[in-house]
């Protein structure tokens, strides 16, 4: 059985180098590199076959060639060419018998391949298993006839099983395990394809619902001014509900730009407390509207570089979300401190919290956790402008216990 044994040993090698291929796939994304990659993998294997040939006579070596040569052949379609450096390999063991024997069995071998390949293709992955399988068990038998007609050895009992069992059995299993990265690649594909569809879909029906409302209200106002002879107030009041719906609508847009390309324009140095500061302002009737008290605790800090606008856009938001997470009213808390190379804003509020898996999906694109209430684009702006500034954002959540911003920017170094 030592032939056997040599033969096992070799399919070991097979496999193992199979499973390096297969770790190397998921970084492969191109088709043509995944191609490039199998066919090194058929060369090696090729030379490892031959490295760990098992010397049966002077002119006599066996081994799993056929293996490598038959997948390769069937999937590559390039049969002649693997072939011809299997007969190559074997010129180095010298031109005997032997070597003029491999010439005629791989001519024979690389022609049927050829004209086999396109019918193999299109088979189903559990018929190119069984194909494959049963075409290296015909290609061992046709081989041991030869060798016992022209080879006669006190092993050939052990050359027959050998020859007879661990190709075909070792010929299925590497079919079966490239079948299986072929699906794999196919549904990661698959995935990929449905979720850029899915981003696709959530973006135009976001931008959409939120564009839609501020011009059916500034389409209505356009048709009364249209139908009725109303006074010069009412024209002038409505004219300015149109120019503030339009502006609702350019503001959705412009958040989408910003998250898509978060470019800095306007850069100058932003001292925190005091764009918080005009924030606050700002939001002041929204938090009386919702019985939130705000509570401010802002040292003055080093100033960054950055763009003023993008800065009071992104707190803007934040604020604006906090303040709204307490519907019944709450305490908001408001702090900036300062370390030796970063300015840090810590934004808390008491309103509803946040699970473990909302603050994952934060600054997703249209993940909102305000249900149907919002798009999401908030966020998205935020997180943008955050990284467009080298800075960064942790978020602290509990369930009905209230949430933690904290925002670390990099000071200028000659602050």
């Amino acid at each position: 059985m030592e032939i056997t044994v040599h033969f096992w040993f070799n399919l070991s090698l097979l496999i193992v180098l199979l499973f390096f291929c297969l770790l190397g796939t998921g970084r492969f994304h191109a088709q043509q590199r995944y191609r490039m990659m199998f066919y090194a993998y058929f060369i090696v294997s090729l030379v490892i076959c031959y490295l760990f040939s098992y010397k049966l006579s002077s002119s006599m070596y066996l081994d799993l060639r056929n293996i490598p040569v038959i997948i390769a052949g069937f999937y590559t379609g390039y049969a002649p060419l693997f072939c011809l450096i299997a007969v190559l390999l074997r010129a180095f063991y010298g031109f005997d018998s032997g070597f003029f024997l491999n010439i005629v069995l791989y001519a024979v071998l690389g022609i049927s391949l050829w004209r086999l390949s396109p019918w193999f293709l299109k088979l189903s992955s559990n018929r190119r298993v069984g194909l494959a399988s049963l075409f290296t068990l015909l290609i061992s038998f046709l081989t041991m006839i030869f060798t016992q007609m022209m080879f006669s050895s006190k092993e050939l009992l052990d050359v027959w099983f050998a020859y007879m069992v661990i190709p075909p059995l070792g010929a299925g299993m590497i079919v079966y395990f490239m079948e299986l990265i072929d699906k794999n690649l196919v549904l990661q594909e698959h995935i990929v394809r449905t979720k850029r569809l899915e981003a696709v879909e959530q973006m135009g029906a976001a931008i959409s619902h939120e564009i839609r409302n501020p011009l059916t209200t500034a389409i209505g106002f356009v048709q009364l001014l249209q139908e009725n002879d109303a006074p010069q107030e009412k024209q002038t009041e409505y004219l300015t509900l149109i120019k503030s719906e339009l502006e609702s609508a350019e503001r959705v847009i412009q958040d989408y730009l910003t998250f898509s390309k978060p470019s800095l324009v306007a850069l100058s140095d932003i001292y925190l407390h005091d764009e918080i500061h005009h924030v606050l302002k700002i939001l002041q009737p929204l938090a009386n509207q919702y019985s939130v008290e705000i509570t401010e605790k802002l040292e003055p800090v080093s100033s960054i570089h950055g763009d003023r606008q993008k800065i009071r856009q992104c707190f803007l938001n934040i604020v604006k979300n906090a303040i709204e997470s307490m519907p019944n009213g709450g305490v908001l808390t408001i702090e900036s401190t300062a370390s030796p190379i970063n300015a840090i804003v810590k934004i808390e509020d008491s309103g509803v919290g946040m699970t473990k898996q909302q603050i994952d999906r934060l600054g997703e694109p249209y993940y909102s956790t305000k249900g149907s209430r919002g798009t999401g684009l908030g966020m998205m702006v935020v997180y943008s402008i955050v990284r467009a500034l080298r800075g960064t954002i942790k978020v602290q959540s509990k369930v009905g216990k209230g949430t933690v911003f904290l925002l670390t920017f990099p000071i200028k170094p000659e602050s």
